[in-house]
């Protein structure tokens, strides 16, 4: 049973910042989150700066991503502590655009966790191969690191479809366990109060559950809620999920 830190994660699909900035603002600094993984973020000119300055009005620091990754960015509070990253560029396929991944080992006070981030293609030919490809960089950090995996992503698919179960391989769907267990063999029930399947897009009007959060079966999940309010219907095309969890006592 997990005994160690708490965590609040956020993974945000922020559409380029095209929306209110102000409302997205406010998002971010609403959920406090201690890691929030976004998608969709600065990557081309002045990427730095940009990531920078919303970092900075959202009372965060840039922890990795970027142009590398392909504006899949990940950004924490000061009670984080980032001891290494790094990015995944997928294969490009002719007439689709690059995307890629990031990811990043970390440590909180109680225990460590890997946190990883990423944005799969709209073509449904496209985005089994890019899933398989980030299952397997994930695997492989969390197997040199020993640390629990904590990823965020904007899937372009709904629960059940090819990716979801292909990243779900060794790792559980943070939206469909009950809130005080990430363990899929567990059979209670969800607690009333927990917002579960909840759909992400379009922000205006949900229908789709495109976005998700999975976690290593090891982390406790304590909460789930896709963040619904007037502001993220401004600030995105998309919903953020947040997410707390209670990380494994390293």
């Amino acid at each position: 049973m997990a005994s160690g830190a708490r965590l609040r994660l956020l993974s945000y699909n922020i559409h380029g910042l095209r929306d209110d900035r102000a409302a997205l603002t406010a998002v971010l600094r609403d959920a406090e989150p201690d890691v929030a993984i976004l998608q969709e973020a600065p990557r081309r000119l002045r990427w730095r700066t940009r990531t920078a300055q919303l970092a900075q009005r959202t009372g965060l620091v840039y922890a990795a991503g970027g142009a590398p990754s392909l504006g899949n960015v990940i950004l924490t509070s000061m009670r984080v502590r980032v001891t290494g990253s790094s990015c995944l560029t997928f294969p490009l396929t002719p007439g689709r655009h690059l995307r890629g991944a990031v990811h990043a080992c970390c440590a909180v006070a109680g225990g460590g966790f890997l946190v990883a981030g990423s944005h799969l293609s709209t073509d449904p030919a496209e985005r089994p191969g890019q899933a398989r490809l980030l299952h397997r960089a994930l695997a492989e950090a969390a197997a040199g690191s020993g640390l629990p995996v904590l990823l965020g992503a904007d899937l372009n698919e709904p629960p059940g479809a090819e990716v979801w179960r292909l990243l779900g391989d060794g790792l559980v769907d943070a939206g469909l366990v009950d809130a005080g267990s990430a363990d899929p063999a567990r059979e209670t029930r969800p607690a009333a109060s927990t917002l579960l399947a909840a759909n992400t897009f379009p922000a205006a009007d949900p229908t789709q559950r495109l976005d998700g959060v999975l976690v290593d079966p090891r982390v406790v999940v304590t909460r789930y809620q896709v963040v619904d309010s007037p502001e993220a219907r401004l600030a995105s095309d998309h919903l953020p999920v947040l997410v707390e969890v209670e990380l494994p006592a390293s």
